[in-house]
Order: C-alpha cells, then structure tokens, then sequence
C-alpha cells in the first residue's frame, strides 16, 4: 500500500516520455475492438496459443515445470493431474480462465485474493486460501553458494492490515481517476510483492491480479498475447527491477518508476507482437512461412521444435518440420541430436 499512498504518489516525477507510452498505449487499446470485428477466428488461435504459454510460463518463472507434452491434456483436453507441478499447471490454468470470462464481476478485496490463491493451489497439498501464518523472506543464492536475505516482507501479523488497505486505496484512487489506471495497476502489483501475503504463490497471483486489473481498464492484450511469457523471456531484468523498485518500501522511501517502465514496456511489446502477428497470421501466400521463420528469430540460440510449436499455433508440426529443414539446407540453423532429444542451433540472422 506504500506505492498507493496518495502523497507517495504526487512526489513521483514523471518522465515526459510517460505520456508517449501512455498514449500509445492507449490508441492500440482502441484498436482492439477493430480486431475483434474483422479477425475473429484469427484472435481465437492467438486466444488458445496464449493461454498455454501464460500458463506454462509464469509457472516456470517460480521453477514449476511440467512436460511439454503433459501441457495439452492438461490444459485442453482436461486431463487428469499426476503430479504437484501438474495440479499447479491446472489451477492456475482455471483461475486465469475465469479472470478471461468473468472479469466484469471479479471484485479487488482481500475475500477475492485468498479465494484466487486457494483456487489456484487448490489440488495440491500445499496452504491454500489463507494469510501466510509465519514470517517469511526473500533471500538470494550468490554464485559462491551463499545464501543472502534480499528482503524481509510485511510480518504475518500485520499483512491482513496491509492487504486490506492494500485494496481499500486502489478502490478509491481506481474512482477518483486522478491517476492513470495503468500506472495504478502496476503500483498495486509492486505492493503486493513487497507485502508477499503467501507462504507460496505470490509472484504467480501477481501476474493473475495484473492481467485482471488490466481486463478491468481495457487493455485486454493478455488475451492473445502472453504477457507472462513476455516476464519470463526478460526474468533477470524482471527481478533485477523488482529488487531496485522494493528497497525502502517499508519506509515509503522506494524508487517506483523503474518498475512503471518495465512494466509499461512488456505491455508495449505485447500489443507490438499482437499487431506483427495478426498482420502474418492475415496475409495469405507464405504466411505460415513468414511466421515460422519469425518465431525461430525471437527464440534463443539453442531452441527444440517444440519451442516453435508453442508460438506458432496453428502450424502443424510437420509443416514447422519443413520450414525448419529449409532454414538448415539455406545455412541459417543446424541440428544437434537426434530423434527425440533432437535440438536446433542459429547460425546466423533469419532473414
């Protein structure tokens, strides 16, 4: 609630290119509807490729891995869970399905964390639902194997105060509308870090609470694009400016708008994907090509095919095959392995 208080709030500087960002911003939230109108079938297949990769990622983020070919079943075809990694897959795949569908009448209160928090680990074995009931820490392995306290949240004690108020200001400042909502949003998400109110979770119900509060103002990008992919492919410099916007939190004293900028700055690029996208996904002749291609760009110098497959829904798997043979008979990536196990490396720019 630190980042929520109004005085805090009015000492901010803003740069001037804010209002750019803002801006922008704001012009492809007004496009969303044009899209909806005249592409529908094509935003339902970024809709479906989005839920799996949002699901996936922001699991990994906190090292829940779960096998690519589990992610289907699980997550489409309603398969059972075999393991905890699996359960928390499918929570999390369930509560994001109702922040999609539901949003409208999903209220900001203490009430409505918990019961998203007890959804979401809710078939596993772990705490669910409630306050953390002791103390905890963020702590930090250094590379000479020590272990280091990067920093202490709000106490058990008090974190029901905390989350109370935490709700009760962006409630109030959401309806002044002095503040722009989207920096609101992501104060809120930067307090709700700090307050770390979970045992276990808590980096998982922020990016849950975000794509909500985001729905609820009208940027509905996280829809089609992930923006929890987009967190994870810059995770360094996703707590790298988590640590730097945290320090002196407890005394008000915090840095926020390195955070504001990360922050703005994935939702930018995720209506620029949103935009590239729809553009190959709409051209007819080599469109399938083009977006393959696209994707082997965007992956890291190693990457399998199945790293293409899940940006590239709607391709089958023996077409990405094809495309990615071309690429190795032109020079550009070569295989490593065999079979299975099978990986490819870039060798050059993609043209």
């Amino acid at each position: 609630m630190k980042s929520l208080d109004r005085d805090f709030l009015e000492r901010q500087a803003v740069p001037l290119e804010f209002a750019g960002t803002l801006r922008q911003l704001g012009e492809y939230r007004g496009k969303q509807e044009l899209y909806r109108k005249q592409m529908p079938q094509v935003l339902n297949t970024l809709k479906q490729a989005a839920m799996i990769q949002s699901v996936e990622s922001s699991n990994r983020i906190e090292g829940i891995l779960v096998d690519e070919t589990r992610l289907k079943p699980l997550l489409e075809q309603g398969a059972t869970p075999g393991n905890r990694s699996e359960a928390e897959v499918v929570g999390y795949k369930n509560v994001l399905a109702r922040i999609h569908s539901a949003f409208e009448g999903i209220e900001i209160t203490p009430e409505t964390i918990m019961r998203m928090h007890r959804d979401m680990l809710g078939f596993t074995d772990l705490p669910a639902g409630r306050w953390k009931t002791r103390d905890n820490t963020i702590e930090e392995r250094l590379p000479d194997g020590r272990w280091i306290t990067r920093y202490v949240p709000v106490s058990a004690r008090e974190t029901p105060f905390y989350m109370n108020e935490l709700c009760l200001r962006l409630q109030r400042l959401w309806n002044e509308g002095r503040v722009d909502r989207l920096l609101l949003i992501h104060a809120f998400a930067l307090d709700f870090l700090c307050i770390h109110p979970f045992t276990d979770g808590n980096g998982r119900i922020s990016r849950l609470l975000t794509v909500l509060l985001l729905h609820k103002s009208g940027y509905d990008v996280g829809r089609y694009i992930s923006i929890e992919r987009l967190i994870e492919e810059s995770k360094a410099s996703y707590y790298e400016v988590l640590q730097r916007a945290s320090e002196k939190w407890h005394e008000g004293g915090h840095a926020i708008l390195p955070w504001w900028q990360f922050s703005l700055g994935v939702l930018i690029a995720a209506y620029r994907e949103m935009d590239k996208r729809l553009g190959l996904m709409e051209t007819n002749r080599g469109a399938k090509t083009a977006w393959v291609r696209d994707a082997v760009t965007q992956l890291p110098e190693v990457f399998t095919i199945g790293d293409v497959v899940r940006l590239c829904v709607g391709v089958s798997r023996p077409m990405i095959r094809v495309i990615l043979e071309s690429l190795r008979s032109e020079g550009k990536i070569e295989t490593i392995g065999t079979g299975r196990g099978a990986k490819w490396r870039k060798r050059d720019n993609i043209p």
